[in-house]
């Protein structure tokens, strides 16, 4: 198969079994400085509250296709760009081999102040403003024997203090695990289920698995791995994406998109299984959401994103939703450097 640049888009929701006891594992974490450096500057903005805009790493051709290359890169709200020379550019394969034509994970927090990548051969999160650098606690840190760095995938929590690690082994009975970094602690999650969103303060981690009934099961756990509510859903809520959870750890709130590319909100209550009428929302047909999430502030959060065409570089859009009128506010809408292999949106 040619390698060629990744999708845009949303996740596919994994293949998922029955929940588990979760146990609890606990490791200090250590903090080191790793490189960076800034490209390019502005004044508009203090360095103390600078947050990603998005993540990106370049496209180089090869033969009749491209691969990532250079330095991952970060593209800055006050306008600089940092290039973060210490993240892993290429994934090793479970045998130490590299694969050019792939991107090693990278993923940033929804506050775009956090972001996770591999240094070395350990994951690690590092602060966007204060250049801090420090591992994944405990066996959070380090991929399971027999694993690749393709076949592990990150979540973080809005303020990038929780990182979920979730692994793709072909048995599929690796448990994912939840690293808080605030308290050092690693907990299990049930390896069938797929992490979906986190709740705003970080306190509930919806996910998804699907049942031996062809059903889908949303299941919300707490910080320590304790399972707080569980329903199998309707497909209306199940089969659409993006989905967020609020801070009750109750409310889903989910965004529909039909053949006729019109955007439509409906919230769904796990406790009562009810989802309610349809909103309808003020979006343009060719973009695409990308993160539905709720800010810190109480604000429901929309990106969106639109591929480029015809020579035109993509774009990203970010607004607060009124999940009662479905009215739209932009907060922040930019193109994307042209000539990127892959870019990450905050959230992803």
């Amino acid at each position: 198969m040619t390698p060629s640049n990744p999708p845009r888009g949303l996740a596919v929701l994994a293949l998922a079994a029955a929940a588990a006891v979760p146990a609890l594992i606990s490791a200090p974490a250590q903090a080191y400085t790793g490189a960076a450096s800034a490209t390019s500057s502005s004044s508009s903005s203090s360095s103390s509250s600078d947050s990603v805009r998005y993540a990106w790493i370049k496209s180089c051709p090869k033969k009749d296709y491209t691969v990532p290359c250079g330095d991952w890169t970060l593209t800055m709200r006050s306008g600089k760009t940092v290039k973060l020379t210490d993240a892993r550019v290429n994934p090793k394969n479970a045998k130490g081999a590299v694969d050019k034509s792939a991107a090693a994970l990278f993923a940033v927090s929804g506050d775009g102040r956090v972001v996770n990548y591999f240094k070395g051969g350990k994951l690690v999160v590092r602060d966007v403003n204060s250049g801090k650098v420090r591992p994944l606690p405990g066996k959070a840190a380090t991929l399971p024997k027999g694993l690749g760095m393709s076949e592990v995938d990150t979540t973080l929590s809005h303020d990038g203090s929780i990182v979920v690690v979730d692994y793709s082994d072909e048995a599929g009975t690796l448990p994912s695990l939840v690293a808080d970094l605030r308290t050092g602690k690693v907990v299990k999650l049930p390896a069938a289920n797929s992490v979906l969103s986190f709740s705003s303060d970080g306190a509930h981690l919806l996910t998804s698995r699907f049942t031996d009934d062809n059903t889908t099961e949303f299941a919300v756990f707490d910080a320590q791995g304790r399972k707080t509510a569980g329903q199998v859903v309707p497909q209306l809520v199940s089969n659409n994406a993006p989905v967020a959870l609020s801070d009750d750890g109750n409310t889903v709130t989910v965004i529909v998109t039909g053949a006729s590319r019109k955007h439509r909100l409906h919230t769904y209550d796990l406790a009562a299984d009810t989802v309610s009428d349809a909103v309808a929302l003020g979006l343009p047909k060719n973009e695409n959401g990308q993160r539905l999430f709720w800010d810190s502030a109480g604000k429901l959060t929309l990106w969106t994103s639109r591929e480029g065409e015809d020579g035109d570089s993509a774009s990203a859009v970010k607004r607060t939703v009124n999940p009662e009128t479905g009215a739209t506010r932009t907060l922040d809408s930019y193109k994307v450097k042209g000539g990127t292999w892959t870019w990450w949106l905050p959230g992803e």
